[in-house]
């Protein structure tokens, strides 16, 4: 496993040039967000995201959230997005706020978990949208713990709790921690409020409300 120190608010491009070569050869990264450290791997790769499901111990039918070099790219994991999915990603993302719409056909039933749905987001923090851009598809932004076990901010607690099957670690210092993101449904008619983390409810209502 190799980490490698990199500035999260401006990586260098040879370190992403690494992570994305790494990626690209169905191999799971960990890389800070805005709120925790998390497991990146190819959207699109099934064995990867096999690999990030044992690694959590998560169930194989638990979705997998994704994140997005920029609001371009939901184009490639979302189907007939609702209107208000492009007026909250307008003025959420990049964010910590989490939608749930219709999936593609073409996203991997490890993303789904089987559903018709896929969660996803354009975080706030520069390194992972640039990882996925290097890519040219969307990450897995699952945070980086076993289920059950708190959230890390640190790269050192990463590889303590992860020694085997990770490729690299991404060391942008201390997440900043907190809340997670908000997630909200938009794949009813109806949004549900899914979880409430870092963008409140009351920052949401101006946009829920009918007419």
């Amino acid at each position: 496993m190799r980490v490698l120190p990199v500035d999260p608010a401006s990586p260098r491009d040879d370190k992403l040039a690494q992570a994305v070569e790494v990626l690209a050869g169905a191999g799971v990264v960990a890389l800070p967000t805005e709120t925790f450290y998390g497991l990146a791997a190819d959207a699109f790769a099934p064995v990867a995201l096999a690999r990030v499901n044992a690694l959590k111990g998560k169930p194989t039918d638990s979705p997998i959230l994704l994140l997005l070099a920029d609001r371009k790219q939901a184009a490639q994991v979302v189907r007939s997005p609702p209107l208000l999915f492009e007026r909250l990603a307008e003025r959420f993302w990049p964010g910590p706020l989490t939608l749930v719409v219709p999936a593609a056909p073409a996203v991997p039933l490890e993303v789904t978990g089987g559903g018709s749905t896929v969660a996803v987001r354009v975080p706030g923090l520069a390194l992972p949208r640039r990882v996925a851009a290097g890519l040219g598809r969307p990450i897995s932004g699952v945070s980086a713990n076993p289920t059950g076990h708190p959230p890390l901010r640190a790269a050192s607690d990463v590889a303590q709790l992860f020694p085997v099957g990770l490729e690299m670690i991404l060391d942008g210092g201390a997440a900043l921690g907190g809340a997670p993101s908000t997630i909200l449904d938009l794949s009813t008619a109806t949004p549900r409020l899914l979880r409430e983390g870092l963008i409140p409810l009351s920052a949401l209502r101006p946009f829920l409300a009918p007419g």
